[in-house]
């Protein structure tokens, strides 16, 4: 061993290749040299600040290392030899074979060498497991409590009773571990003044309806009291063909077919100073006292903040819609519409043209020669609205959402129009947590579950949310689920929806049960005709209307309805209550909220589950060939008729090539693509969620024109109202900005920009 110590001590000192010193320098600090060389010397130069090697250091002759390192070599392994033979004597010990024990041996394996366990693989859910989970947890029974929880007195927007109820909805969220938070706004809502009611002068009747609509111009007026059926464009035609002079007359309106405010629009266009509207016993079937409730803004939102939202202190120079009215408009019951109507005058009203209503004792005269006088009263009041959201985040995509909303507030009880809606809100949040938590649904998508304030007053709660977060909504939402009205009776069903959830919506309805009878929705409507039967024109009204004509989103609203009916006759009303809708669906209201549940919730469930989002893109292609063949034969007939020059809708038509071979492209690469592949997917995905948002004109401004959708909007830019105006220079300019927002839609459709098709 002495002999091994001397090697060592012989190797280390003979030390070639390099030097470590560390010495403490003035400072306190230390500091290292390190000296790499072949053929080190003494004249080795020093590096300022560092402290020196040995002065005596001198390298060793080659031949004595060599022998160093066998020496040591050999040592080493000797060393090795005689260790491993003691160590191997001295601790072996007979083997003894002990008795066969599975279960002590797996503890002693377990306890000894811990195996690496594989983890469970995730379990997977086909769509058949799901919607049989779905169905189980939306029943009946659920609903027939929710329902009664959420049937309040009164819950009228920005009230405390408003504010309560958002408070629980909030509460359940949390409970139900879905990260809640509040979008809070401060709008403008327009409401009867207590101290000066609205009147009614006619003859010697003082009238001071209850019911009123609200953004009405406010003032006094007086005219000529003229009848005007409902108000629609061919109505007022009629009028003016029959010599009744409308310009500074009151119109006297029956209730339906469009909105108040279309009504009111059309009467203002024509030059009519005031307009009162009632409901007529031939639409409504209930007590002539009624009082009626609504709004008149064609628009939606605050119409005092249009085109951005109203947080507080918003620095924006006061403005104002340029949907709100310019004249009165007032409701009055069906027994005040009587007396008006016994007492006018002027020409009788032809039964082709449909004037004729539902009073017997009247015989629906025209007028046009007797005064009467509309006072509206109405005041603004600054009313704090709250938003509640609650999210059930996805697994794959958490950043893409499908968006499912109801109004919570109402005029009166407001049973069908927000109890139904909140109540499928709340059921579908816990059926869906449940399934994520107990039963390994893993959405791939979030679900964003929302209740909304002031949507009596023109969806101003959930239009303010959009304003707010424009530029960053449409680009995480894809579709838009509306669940007010989801229940108006029972027997038929109806859909307004962007044509890109049309396939979707005839899936879904094959997988909910008819209300009335045996097999499917989907066979309840007629196979070869559900289209027609089923799918409505979204109007400026429906609340699913802002998302997709203002913010390009996908979206439906949908209703289960008494047959040979397109409405709720109680909207709007204090009997729209839980006693008038069990009569609606013949008392089986429970059970029609349950399989509107499940109808919304398929449709979602279905969006954040699949692969590729379950949007139609050529869906589109059928509905714009034909707006643009309206245009395309509106301008050649003008052409021919020497009214327009150097103008040719060949460059629109081209445009829609462009889409539909877009459109084409994107289901042939859907073909193409294995869905597996998660990337793929989503910039397939990406391809899809441009085509709505890319049907918004970028030449119109939100605050002037809110619904830029160039097919499903409203103005002058849209394909219908191109395809009719007969100004000239605007059909020239009109007609140019819309070829380019096509071409331009076609062109966010296309994958790479390397492979756009621009053929104009």
């Amino acid at each position: 061993m002495d002999w091994l110590r001397s090697v060592f001590d012989n190797l280390f000192k003979s030390e070639r290749y390099s030097r470590f010193t560390l010495q403490p320098a003035e400072d306190g600090e230390r500091h290292v040299e390190v000296k790499l060389s072949d053929d080190a010397t003494d004249d080795a130069t020093e590096v300022e600040g560092q402290a020196g090697g040995s002065p005596s250091f001198r390298p060793a002759p080659l031949r004595q290392n060599r022998r160093h390192i066998c020496c040591l070599a050999l040592g080493a392994l000797l060393i090795f030899v005689t260790g491993y033979l003691v160590g191997f004597v001295s601790h072996r010990k007979p083997r003894v074979e002990p008795q066969a024990n599975p279960t002590l041996e797996v503890e002693n394996e377990l306890k000894a060498t811990p195996a690496a366990v594989a983890p469970a693989p995730e379990m997977q859910l086909d769509w058949d497991d799901i919607t049989s989970l779905l169905t189980k947890k939306l029943t009946s029974q659920a609903f027939d409590k929710t329902l009664r929880d959420f049937d309040l007195p009164r819950h009228s927007a920005g009230s405390a009773e408003d504010m309560n109820l958002g408070n629980h909805i909030f509460e359940e969220f949390k409970k139900l571990e879905m990260d809640p938070w509040t979008d809070v706004h401060y709008a403008q809502l327009q409401m009867p003044d207590s101290n000066r009611p609205n009147r009614v002068l006619f003859e010697s009747n003082d009238f001071k309806p209850v019911g009123y609509l609200a953004y009405s111009a406010p003032g006094k007026v007086q005219g000529k009291l003229v009848y005007g059926n409902y108000g629609r464009q061919e109505d007022l035609d009629v009028l003016q063909k029959k010599n009744v002079e409308l310009k500074d007359s009151v119109l006297l309106l029956r209730s339906g077919k469009i909105s108040f405010a279309e009504q009111v629009d059309n009467a203002a266009t024509k030059g009519a100073s005031a307009v009162l509207i009632y409901p007529d016993p031939q639409d409504y079937k209930y007590l002539a006292d009624t009082a009626l409730y609504g709004h008149v803004h064609l628009g939606s939102g605050d119409p005092y903040t249009p085109g951005f939202p109203s947080f507080n202190h918003t620095q924006f120079p006061p403005t104002q819609s340029s949907g709100l009215p310019k004249i009165p408009a007032q409701t009055i019951t069906a027994n005040m519409a009587t007396t008006l109507l016994q007492s006018i005058d002027g020409p009788e009203s032809d039964a082709s043209s449909g004037f004729k209503g539902g009073f017997s004792s009247v015989s629906y005269r025209l007028g046009g020669s007797k005064n009467i006088t509309v006072e509206v009263n109405n005041v603004l009041v600054n009313r704090e609205i709250h938003n509640l959201f609650g999210v059930i985040k996805g697994f794959t995509d958490p950043d893409r959402y499908v968006v499912l909303g109801a109004q919570r507030d109402a005029w009166g009880k407001g049973y069908a129009r927000a109890a139904v809606g909140t109540s499928i809100l709340m059921e579908l949040a816990k059926a869906v947590h449940d399934m994520v938590e107990n039963d390994g649904f893993r959405p791939r998508r979030s679900l964003v579950f929302a209740s909304w304030s002031a949507g009596e007053f023109g969806n101003v709660g959930a239009t303010e949310w959009l304003e707010g977060y424009m530029s960053s909504i449409d680009k995480s939402v894809f579709t838009y689920i509306s669940l007010d009205g989801a229940v108006m009776g029972r027997g038929s069903f109806m859909a307004s929806a962007s044509p890109l959830l049309y396939s979707l919506i005839e899936r879904t309805m094959k997988g909910v049960r008819n209300p009335v009878g045996d097999g499917s929705l989907y066979d309840s409507v007629g196979k070869e005709k559900w289209q027609a039967n089923v799918l409505r024109p979204m109007t400026m009204d429906d609340p699913a209307y802002s998302f997709l004509a203002f913010s390009g989103i996908p979206s439906i609203s949908f209703h289960f309805i008494s047959p040979n009916t397109e409405s709720y006759p109680y909207y709007g009303t204090n009997l729209d209550n839980m006693d008038h809708l069990n009569y609606q669906t013949s008392h089986s209201t429970g059970e029609m909220t349950a399989l509107a549940a499940q109808f919304a919730g398929q449709m979602a469930l279905r969006l954040v589950h699949d692969h590729l989002l379950s949007l139609d893109v050529s869906r589109y292609s059928s509905i714009i060939t034909r707006a643009v063949a309206q245009v395309y034969k509106h301008v050649s007939q003008l052409t021919q008729s020497g009214q327009l020059k150097d103008v040719s809708p060949n460059w629109l038509a081209r445009a829609r090539s462009s889409f539909h071979r877009a459109a084409a492209n994107i289901d042939t690469a859907i073909i193409n693509t294995d869905l597996n592949d998660k990337e793929a997917c989503r910039i397939l995905n990406n391809r899809i969620m441009r085509v709505e948002h890319s049907l918004l004109s970028p030449y119109v401004s939100p605050m002037e024109t809110p619904f830029r959708h160039l097919v499903l909007g409203r103005g002058s830019h849209t394909l219908a109202s191109i395809a009719q105006t007969t100004d000239m220079e605007q059909l020239h300019t009109q007609l140019a900005l819309a070829t380019w927002n096509l071409q331009g839609s076609a062109n966010a459709m296309v994958g790479d920009i390397w492979d756009i098709d621009n053929e104009i």
